[in-house]
């Protein structure tokens, strides 16, 4: 078959599994986009499957401008046949057409940073709040909240001080100055979202009906309110796929649980687990060193990843007593290393 010519048998394993729940760990330069790119493109020419019953979710627009760019290349289709997108697009399309369900228009307005911080500086004046309430670090609270699936209310309830307190009253006057223009935030969009499948189990099933097959990049860095998403979109027909590796995720920051995809078996019993071990990126001496660095990590489903490539350079060592001397040493790597081409 054409389609999984240029795969290697783990690759092709993952593309031709259709129906039930999978997990796909992928290590690092292990053609992950290529096996989700082609899995889509298989599910669509092989098994007949509506481009529109297809939904491929990521983090960022370049991700999901580049899964479109190789898919039209694969299946000729456009764009705008497909669910493709980040999660807040693809709520954001959700919401556009069914939030008028719980009590929103369809008009609504998303405000960026700059509106945020506008609206909270006035909240933070209006509740006399002093100096230790910087705009930023309240927004960073209440981004973290709805992030956890936490509405004003329940903010409070769980307050432990007198500070928490405070950060929930601005949270609620927040919600309610967004709420009065007929605007929301980028988390309110993931948030209300999961409001409306949890009081609309109608809409939940119609959607769960067009988006029968579910797959998502880079589960290792969702957090709750993605996850939650994820397993209502998936309930009813388990046509759910997810790619990642616990060994890189790195947005803890930003609320990411890496234990979304440790978990996933327990999730779905009946989950097909592939393991994406070869490596197309890397050197092997890389690939050595990596290797053991991550399998000190307590937490993680237990892979090694491989290459046909060649041994490559030796690694070099330095050390550093900061951020700041360790951006000094890479920058002046890379001019060395640019000045020694532009002169050769």
């Amino acid at each position: 078959m054409p389609l999984l010519k240029s795969l290697n048998s783990n690759q092709q394993e993952a593309v031709q599994h259709v129906d039930g729940p999978l997990l796909i760990i992928a290590g690092a330069g292990s053609g992950k986009t290529r096996v989700l790119t082609h899995r889509i493109a298989y599910l669509i020419k092989e098994h007949k499957v509506p481009p529109s019953s297809i939904l491929a979710v990521t983090f960022t627009n370049k991700a999901a401008n580049e899964m479109k760019n190789r898919l039209n290349r694969l299946t000729g289709l456009l764009s705008r046949q497909l669910w493709i997108g980040t999660f807040h697009s693809v709520c954001g399309r959700i919401l556009r057409h069914d939030i008028d369900k719980i009590g929103w228009k369809k008009d609504f307005l998303i405000f960026d940073e700059n509106d945020q911080e506008s609206v909270i500086r006035e909240i933070i004046k209006e509740l006399d709040l002093d100096d230790r309430f910087k705009p930023r670090s309240v927004l960073e609270k209440i981004s973290k909240a709805k992030n956890e699936l936490k509405t004003p209310e329940a903010y409070l309830n769980s307050a432990l001080d007198f500070s928490a307190e405070k950060i929930a009253a601005a949270y609620r006057k927040y919600q309610e100055t967004l709420f009065k223009n007929n605007g929301m935030d980028f988390d309110d969009m993931l948030m209300f979202t999961v409001k409306l499948f949890r009081e609309s189990p109608k809409t939940l099933e119609e959607y769960q009906d067009r988006l029968r097959y579910i797959n998502v990049d880079e589960y290792q860095d969702t957090n709750l309110v993605q996850y939650t998403l994820t397993k209502l979109l998936a309930k009813k027909h388990h046509n759910l796929c997810v790619v990642g590796d616990s060994d890189q995720s790195i947005y803890s920051w930003r609320g990411a649980d890496f234990k979304n995809i440790l978990n996933f078996e327990h999730d779905y019993k009946d989950a097909k687990v592939i393991l994406l071990e070869q490596n197309y990126r890397s050197t092997k001496t890389i690939l050595d060193a990596a290797n053991n660095v991550i399998s000190n990590n307590k937490l993680r489903k237990e892979k090694n990843l491989w290459t046909e490539n060649a041994d490559g350079e030796l690694i070099e060592h330095f050390t550093t007593h900061d951020s700041h001397g360790e951006a000094r040493y890479i920058t002046g790597e890379i001019k060395k290393l640019a000045d020694k081409f532009m002169y050769n």
